[in-house]
């Protein structure tokens, strides 16, 4: 994992079909980053459905959730629109792992990016890191808590 304090490398990946992002678009906002192994996987399904329903909560501490996996930007269209994902996915699909690699949330064993996850202040400091195991979903708590933490830190800057 990249550890915490640095600048998160910049990226731009495939959205939907057509469109790419580039993580520095979301500057002044806070960002959730999500690696994931595979769409259509249960457990997979099971995190992203929880941080879906948790969506209200991101606008809220003015943070945008971004999935991450090797998929292909056609399954990621049709993995979103099947279960109405507010949030993109962002398809690392070629060059293969390019993102997740330097990320350091690929694994090139299985082929697949882990379970990582990076919360990214609104200036694009790593601010929390954690890499679950791959079959356990990590929950929310600690994305929650690392979005309550800045918004701690500022409190004192001040």
């Amino acid at each position: 994992m990249l550890p915490i304090g640095i600048n998160a490398p910049d990226f731009e990946l495939y959205a939907t079909p057509q469109q790419k992002l580039r993580l520095s678009e979301f500057r002044g906002k806070k960002v959730v980053l999500a690696f994931y192994p595979a769409d259509w996987s249960p457990v997979c399904g099971d995190q992203m459905s929880l941080y879906n329903e948790l969506q209200k909560f991101f606008e809220m501490e003015n943070a945008q959730l971004i999935g991450i996996s090797v998929d292909s930007r056609w399954c990621h269209a049709a993995y979103g629109e099947q279960h109405s994902f507010y949030f993109p996915l962002l398809a690392d699909f070629e060059p293969k792992a390019a993102v997740a690699k330097i990320y350091e949330a690929y694994d090139e064993n299985t082929g697949e990016c882990r379970r990582a996850l990076y919360v990214i202040d609104e200036s694009g400091i790593i601010r929390w890191n954690y890499l679950s195991p791959i079959g356990v979903n990590p929950g929310a708590d600690g994305i929650l808590n690392a979005l309550e933490e800045i918004d701690n830190l500022k409190t004192i800057q001040q």
